[in-house]
């Protein structure tokens, strides 16, 4: 079963300009940097993804995250963002984390599993490991060669123009899931802009020159069945890095957002379980 326990934010600064948040354990023995994915915020966390905020802090990680820019409580045009800005906010929040003194553990979604992997293999430093949900690590594959030519140049004339749109119904298999996901104030729900779509195409095709450094712990988690980032690309990240410790879960059947999915507990405790037997035992009692 998740140990769940009561939770409560702390402005944390990140050194970049967004919106930082920290949930402290009550005798850590661990952190993790947790990224959100594309149109979310950090705070969906907390109340859906089985509660991994809470569950994590129970099992003794101080937690740290933020708003992505463009996203929740963040500056910027809403969901307009450029991913190598975005990988420089994650280095710069990995900064932050080397002054203190617990080992960190970068957790990433979607999006914010390509931001992750990325900024691992710019700098791996200070990172004891590495779990990436439905990372976005193969992206526009099924897009016509013509426009992936064209995106980059969209991309400057109109940064903000809609080109993409991604089906909600795609998230999860559970209609009470999809119904929270689309009546969430906090959450973009139009297309994906043009800057946005063009960026993530150049990062993640970038990424597979990067990746064969990557020496870190790794757990990668993806559904067989998600159609807004590719399976595939979890499966030949796994085949590229050339970490020792590596682990790829399968679920069969899976959407995309998996904690909110049919199988979500048990995905959960995969990750809370991975982590639990690398990440040192807490001292003292809880």
């Amino acid at each position: 079963m998740l140990r769940h326990v009561n939770v409560s934010a702390h402005v944390w600064a990140t050194g970049a300009p967004v919106e930082g948040r920290t949930w402290k354990a009550a005798n850590p023995r661990a952190a993790i940097l947790l990224t959100h994915g594309f149109g979310e915020y950090l705070g969906r966390y907390v109340s859906h993804y089985q509660g991994l905020i809470p569950a994590l802090v129970g099992l003794g990680f101080d937690v740290y995250g933020y708003d992505q820019r463009g996203h929740g409580q963040s500056m910027g045009k809403r969901a307009v963002v450029n991913v190598d800005t975005l990988v420089r906010d994650h280095l710069t929040a990995r900064e932050q984390l080397r002054r203190q003194t617990l080992p960190v553990y970068a957790l990433g979604h979607s999006l914010g599993g390509l931001v992750t992997a990325l900024s691992a293999a710019h700098d791996p430093r200070g990172l004891s490991g590495l779990i990436l949900s439905s990372p976005a690590l193969l992206v526009g594959e099924d897009q016509p060669a013509l426009l992936r030519r064209a995106a980059p140049l969209l991309a400057r004339l109109a940064p903000s123009l809609p080109v993409t749109a991604l089906d909600t119904n795609d998230l999860s298999q559970l209609p009470e899931a999809v119904s929270a996901y689309r009546s969430d104030p906090q959450v973009y729900q139009g297309k994906v802009p043009a800057l946005t779509a063009s960026s993530m195409l150049q990062a993640s095709r970038q990424g597979w020159k990067l990746y064969p450094s990557i020496k870190l712990p790794t757990l990668v988690i993806h559904g067989s069945s998600d159609q807004i980032t590719d399976p595939a690309g979890s499966q030949r990240f796994m085949e590229t890095i050339a970490s020792e410790d590596k682990t790829l879960h399968r679920v069969e059947g899976g959407y995309h957002e998996l904690l909110n999915d049919e199988a979500g507990a048990q995905t959960a405790q995969v990750i809370l379980e991975w982590l639990d037997e690398r990440a040192p035992q807490q001292l003292g009692g809880s």
